[in-house]
């Protein structure tokens, strides 16, 4: 009698064990979610998944007077293969700006930057951006390599803004995939068709590179649930290399995410760090309290992505 009692009570043991394990265990996230809200991973749809997305990035606060910016976008991603993915998307913007800019002057965003508003104006506008689109190819998988590594290029064309973006994008897993951190590296000269700054009667595309260095990780605590942060250091140049720097501005915050079996959401607000230096192409008074605020940069940024399988 005791022999099977103790049979019983080691199998019993061995179940409770079991289940145990099974409750602690968090599986990694889906391939195809996105768990930052800017950073990109090498995670992507397997061959033949379709997915949704929508965001939209609300941008609060400049040097003075009152600004916000909602940039929005629709995206349809599908994956061609379990290394490509292939993206296809509409953006829009919307602003309202007064003595925003430097020097107290009302100023609209970079998006909006070829509406010329009057300095005293209360600036209100809606814009479509542009088409996109966007293709991303996965060399190393994180899961079976010691490093992810995917590289990432993106045109879109719009009524008056041109981009081409590159990106290379690496991760690194780690605690059984639970941990994950990713680095982006993003090189993009864009085109904008506004008026040329000596002769307001004429236009012509003008050109400047945004360079982006960004760094973010997220740990999965629950199932279904990660959080983390995002750091962001983007760099705006007057030329397509290195040279005639104009802004440099860095921001920091926490990231949210939530991934069910059909949708994800992803939240992450941003606070620009009081890190901006001075270059040879800033505009004066751009600089306030060390941060910049001219063109593409402001003082909070939250974005929120949703995204529906199919």
């Amino acid at each position: 009698m005791s022999h099977v009692s103790f049979d019983r009570s080691r199998g019993l043991i061995a179940v409770l064990a079991l289940g145990v394990s099974n409750l602690s265990y968090q599986p990694p996230a889906k391939a195809e979610e996105s768990q930052f809200g800017y950073v990109y991973t090498t995670d992507l749809l397997p061959q033949g998944a379709k997915e949704v997305e929508q965001w939209a990035t609300w941008r609060h606060q400049k040097a003075g007077g009152y600004f916000d910016q909602i940039d929005g976008r629709t995206e349809f991603e599908f994956g061609l293969t379990d290394k490509l993915q292939v993206a296809f998307y509409a953006n829009y913007a919307w602003s309202r700006a007064h003595y925003n800019g430097p020097f107290g002057e009302t100023t609209p965003p970079e998006p909006l930057s070829y509406d010329k508003p009057g300095p005293d104006d209360h600036y209100n506008a809606t814009r479509f951006v542009g088409f996109s689109a966007e293709a991303i190819y996965r060399l190393w998988s994180p899961y079976s390599n010691p490093l992810g590594v995917a590289v990432y290029v993106e045109p879109t064309i719009g009524p008056a803004f041109r981009e081409l973006e590159a990106k290379l994008i690496l991760q690194k897993n780690f605690m059984d995939d639970r941990l994950v951190t990713a680095f982006n590296l993003t090189y993009a000269p864009e085109w904008r068709y506004d008026t040329v700054e000596d002769d307001p009667t004429r236009k012509t595309w003008g050109y400047e590179t945004d360079v982006n260095a960004n760094v973010a990780a997220s740990y999965r605590f629950a199932p279904n649930w990660s959080a983390g942060f995002e750091l962001l250091n983007e760099h705006e140049y007057n030329s397509y290399t290195f040279s005639k720097e104009s802004n440099d501005g860095y921001f920091f915050g926490p990231v949210v995410h939530y991934g069910g079996k059909k949708f994800f959401v992803t939240a992450t607000f941003l606070e620009q760090l009081p890190w901006a230096s001075e270059h040879s192409d800033t505009v004066p008074g751009a600089i306030v309290d060390r941060r910049i605020y001219d063109n593409d940069f402001e003082k909070y940024r939250l974005r929120i992505k949703a995204g529906w399988y199919f």
